[in-house]
C-alpha cells in the first residue's frame, strides 16, 4: 500500500466510530512503536497547558547519561559551526533506528529553539535563504551550484548544498554522486555538500530533508541550496520546504515547453536557461523568449513577485552575478510583503502532516491484526475476488476493532 493511499485511509478511519474515540486514539498513540515525540501527545491530551519546554523535558528525562552527552556534544559542535558535528547530526536524523530517531527529535527541538532566538534578534526575519534547484537531467545543475556556491563563499556567505540523489536498487547508495562533481566547492571550508540517497522515497526528496535544512541553518549556513533528482514529483515536494524555487533548463533540448510539465513551471519563481555560451547562445535566447511568453499566461504564485527568465553560463560565469541579484530582489520583496513568513508557516504545517501521514501508514502496516490479514486480502485482490476498496475497508475495520 503506497503513501498515496494514506489520506483515503484516514477518511475511512474517521468514518469508523470505534477508532474515533479518545481512548482508542490514546491507545494507538501510546504504543511503543510510535516515536517518543509523538507519544508525548498522550500527556498533552491530559494536560493541554503543557508547554513545549515541559514536553522537551519529558524527552530528556528518558535519556541515559551517555545519550545526554552525545546530544550535548552534537548540539555544541553544531552551533559552533563544526562540519563534523553537522555531518553526524544529519546522519542521526536520517537513521531508521527507533531510539536514534527519538534522539534526533530532541536534538532538532534544541536547534529549532536556537534558530528562533536568532530570528528574534534578526527582527523576526529568517536567518537563512532556502533555494530549491531542479531541472531535467543534463541541465547543468551541479555545475551551476558549484559556480554560484564559489561566488557566494567568496562574498562571505556560508553555503550548504543538500543534493538529493536517486538510490541504487542494489546497494541503496547514491547513484549520481553530486559531491564528486562539485570538486572545487567540496574543498571550500565555507561550503558543505551533503548527498542524500532517496532510499526509495516517493517524489525523490528524502523524508528528512526538512530536518537537514534546520540543522544546516543551526550550523550557521545562511544559504541552503536543495538540489532535486529531476523533473517530476520531487519538485512539488521541494517547493514545500524552500523560500524560492528555481527551475533550470538547457537550451537546444527539443520542444522544452512540451517536455516540461506545466505544473512545474507554475511553481517556479525563477527560470534559468543554462549553458548560454558558444553555439548555444542563439538557442538559449530563443528558449528565454518562449518561457517569458509562457509565464505571462500562467497564474501568479505571489502578489509581489513576477517570475523571470534569465540566461547564464556556468562555464564562463556570465550572468551568474546578475542571477544572484535577481534572487535577492525576490527575497527582499517577499520579506517586505510578509509573504515569505506566511510561506514558511504554511510549510511547517505541510511538514507536520507529511510526518503524520508517514507514521500513520507505518503504524497501520505494523499493526499485528493487519499484518496477519494483509497477505490473504492482497491475494484475493490480485485474483479479482474482491475490490481494493473493499479490502481496504476490511483491513481498516480490523485495525480499528482489535485492541
Amino acid at each position: 500500500m503506497g503513501p498515496t493511499r494514506v489520506f483515503p485511509i484516514l477518511h475511512r478511519v474517521a468514518a469508523l466510530s470505534s477508532i474515533c474515540s479518545t481512548m482508542a486514539l490514546r491507545h494507538y498513540l501510546c504504543k511503543p512503536t510510535v516515536k517518543l515525540c509523538y507519544a508525548s501527545l498522550c500527556t498533552l491530551q491530559q494536560t493541554r497547558s503543557v508547554s513545549t519546554e515541559a514536553a522537551l523535558s519529558h524527552h530528556i528525562s528518558g535519556l541515559t547519561d551517555r545519550e545526554k552527552r552525545l546530544l550535548t556534544k552534537l548540539y555544541d559542535g553544531l552551533i559552533g559551526g563544526q562540519r563534523a558535528a553537522l555531518a553526524e547530526s544529519i546522519t542521526l536524523v536520517e537513521t531508521q533506528h527507533p531510539r536514534k530517531k527519538e534522539l534526533a527529535q530532541v536534538l532538532l527541538q534544541r536547534v529549532l529553539a536556537f534558530r528562533q532566538e536568532q530570528e528574534k534578534r534578526n527582527g523576526g526575519n529568517p536567518v537563512a535563504f532556502r533555494v530549491g534547484l531542479s531541472g531535467p537531467p543534463g541541465a547543468g545543475k551541479s555545475s551551476f551550484i558549484e559556480v554560484i556556491g564559489k561566488m557566494l563563499t567568496g562574498r562571505g556567505h556560508k553555503v550548504s548544498v543538500l543534493a538529493v540523489d536517486p538510490s541504487s536498487c542494489t546497494t541503496g547508495g547514491s547513484l549520481m554522486g553530486d559531491k564528486t562533481r562539485m570538486t572545487e566547492l567540496s574543498r571550500d571550508m565555507s561550503a558543505y555538500i551533503r548527498p542524500s540517497p532517496t532510499s526509495g522515497t516517493l517524489g525523490g526528496v528524502t523524508q528528512t530533508t526538512n530536518e537537514a535544512i534546520v540543522l544546516c541553518e543551526g550550523a550557521g549556513y545562511d544559504i541552503v541550496l536543495v538540489e532535486t533528482v529531476g523533473v517530476g514529483q520531487s519538485e512539488f515536494a521541494v517547493a514545500d520546504m524552500v523560500d524560492m524555487f528555481v527551475l533550470l533548463i538547457p537550451p537546444a533540448g527539443g520542444d522544452e515547453l512540451q517536455g516540461i510539465k506545466r505544473g512545474i513551471i507554475e511553481m517556479a519563481d525563477l527560470v534559468v536557461v543554462t549553458k548560454s555560451d558558444g553555439e548555444l547562445v542563439v538557442p538559449a535566447r530563443r528558449i528565454q523568449a518562449e518561457y517569458t511568453s509562457a509565464l505571462k499566461l500562467l497564474r501568479k504564485k505571489s502578489k509581489v513577485w513576477k517570475p523571470k527568465v534569465v540566461r547564464i553560463s556556468s562555464q564562463t560565469g556570465q550572468g551568474v552575478p546578475e542571477l544572484w541579484d535577481t534572487m535577492l530582489q525576490f527575497r527582499d520583496a517577499m520579506l517586505s510583503s510578509g509573504e515569505l513568513r506566511v510561506r514558511r508557516q504554511t510549510q511547517q504545517k505541510v511538514w507536520l502532516w507529511n510526518l503524520i501521514q508517514e507514521n500513520a501508514l507505518r503504524h497501520f502496516q505494523q499493526h499485528p491484526a493487519v499484518h496477519a490479514e494483509l497477505p490473504e486480502l492482497e491475494r484475493r485482490v490480485t485474483c479479482g475476488d474482491i475490490s481494493p476498496g473493499l479490502a481496504a475497508d476490511l483491513l481498516l475495520k480490523v485495525f480499528s476493532t482489535v485492541q
